[in-house]
């Protein structure tokens, strides 16, 4: 795969973890967020762990075992930071905290650990994309800045970037689909005492079962095997960045499928993002970070 090709590859996990918040509008409101995302993990990690291991593609005796339980627990502490923070603050402060704060966290995480110092074309499309974030959701009514939902957000920002250093770890080792299948897998296994404690009811009628399998299989299990692909040839901090693709994808599937109705700002957020994503996955040029 070619460095442009990755770039696409991350954009379209990105695309796919977009769709998860229309698709949770098909499920009974019943059902608590945490659960729905405990859920998720197990069917999309549990799928493609079975399938592997039928396929015998996993070697666990020279397995990473390391940085993929740096990973998995990194994915499900992000899963409950983030829920939690949407419950206190709101989709659109949560959102944009969260998921802006991460290309942030992973170019810090980067220069300070890495030594690899942030390129002039991954500032100017983080600064274009975190700008376009901000102003996408400036036109919602009724925000709450709850102070620990806030704080919360920010820590499943960097969650997600750490839990990218530690993927890329584990793909130097392991081949991308038994990465994804082993990490999620964990990931499940720490979340599924929420399955207990959160109300489920509903999560076993049809919507909630066809919602379920939706996220596990392709908001989830082919979301990240896009994004692990991809981030085989890229740097941590440029697929993070990429990332921001997903509340793009949220907003234009609110306007067509839920039918909400976004402002001037909030269109001109998107054309940010858009030039953001664009200038990263355009932009053509080979980042030795990335193989480092």
């Amino acid at each position: 795969m070619s460095q442009r090709l990755a770039f696409v590859a991350v954009l379209f996990g990105a695309i796919l973890w977009g769709t998860t918040g229309t698709a949770q509008t098909f499920m009974p409101q019943t059902v608590h967020p945490l659960a729905v995302g405990a859920s998720r993990l197990t069917v999309g990690g549990f799928t493609l762990l079975i399938v592997m291991l039928i396929l015998r593609k996993i070697d666990f005796r020279n397995w990473p075992w390391k940085a993929t339980l740096l990973s998995a627990l990194a994915m499900a502490i992000f899963q409950y930071c983030f829920f939690t923070s949407i419950r206190l603050t709101g989709i659109a402060i949560g959102t944009v905290v969260a998921i802006g704060s991460a290309p942030m966290f992973s170019g810090l995480i980067e220069w300070l650990v890495l030594k690899h110092r942030p390129t002039k074309v991954w500032l100017t499309a983080t600064s274009l994309a975190i700008v376009g974030c901000v102003l996408l959701f400036s036109n919602k009514e009724g925000l709450v800045v709850n102070p620990v939902g806030v704080t919360l957000s920010l820590c499943a920002g960097l969650l997600f970037a750490f839990y990218t250093l530690f993927n890329k770890e584990v793909l130097e080792k392991a081949d991308t689909i038994p990465s994804v299948a082993v990490i999620f897998s964990l990931s499940a296994v720490m979340l599924m005492p929420f399955l207990f404690i959160f109300e489920t009811e509903g999560l076993l009628t049809f919507p909630g079962i066809s919602t379920t399998i939706y996220l596990g299989i392709a908001a989830t299990s082919v979301a990240y095997i896009l994004f692990s692909t991809g981030l085989r040839l890229i740097p941590s901090s440029s697929a993070v960045t990429l990332s921001l693709a997903e509340p793009l994808t949220a907003a234009i599937l609110s306007v067509i499928v839920v039918g909400e109705r976004l402002d001037i700002i909030s269109w001109s957020g998107i054309a940010l993002l858009l030039g953001g994503i664009l200038v990263l996955t355009l932009s053509g040029r080979k980042q030795k970070a990335a193989i480092n």
